[in-house]
C-alpha cells in the first residue's frame, strides 16, 4: 500500500461580503453594496445614455454642456445606487425645459422627458 501524500490544510475564517472560487474552471463574480436598478431607473439610463450620444452630435453650448454634465451626473447614480433620486429628477426636469429649443430636435430628448413625467 502507498504512503498517503500530506495534503495542505485550508481554512476559511469569516468570509460574509467575501467573494471567492475555488478549483480550476472556478469563476466568481461579486455585487456587494449595489442594488440592481428597477426597471423604471434601468429605462431612464438607457434613455439618459442615448440623449448623451445625441447631444455629443450638436454644437455645444452653455446649456448642453449643464445638461451633459446632469445627465452624467445621474447615470454615475443610479449606475452607484440603482435609482435616480427625486432631486436629480428635478434638476433634470429643469434643465430639459430651459434647453427645449436644442433637445426639440432630438428624439431622445423626448424620451427622458416622457419618464421623468414631462
Amino acid at each position: 500500500m502507498a504512503a498517503r501524500e500530506e495534503q495542505p490544510g485550508v481554512s476559511l475564517g469569516n468570509v460574509h461580503g467575501s467573494t471567492f472560487a475555488i478549483g480550476s474552471n472556478a469563476h466568481a463574480e461579486s455585487h456587494h453594496g449595489v442594488p440592481a436598478p428597477r426597471a423604471a431607473d434601468e429605462e431612464l439610463l438607457t434613455a439618459v445614455r442615448e440623449l448623451r450620444a445625441d447631444l455629443s452630435r450638436l454644437r455645444q453650448s452653455e446649456q448642453t454642456a449643464r445638461l451633459d454634465e446632469a445627465l452624467a451626473e445621474t447615470e454615475d447614480e443610479i449606475d452607484r445606487t440603482g435609482a435616480a433620486g427625486e432631486g436629480r429628477r428635478r434638476r433634470l426636469r429643469d434643465l430639459l425645459a430651459d434647453a427645449e429649443t436644442v433637445t426639440a430636435l432630438l428624439a431622445s430628448a423626448g424620451t427622458v422627458a416622457g419618464l421623468l413625467g414631462m
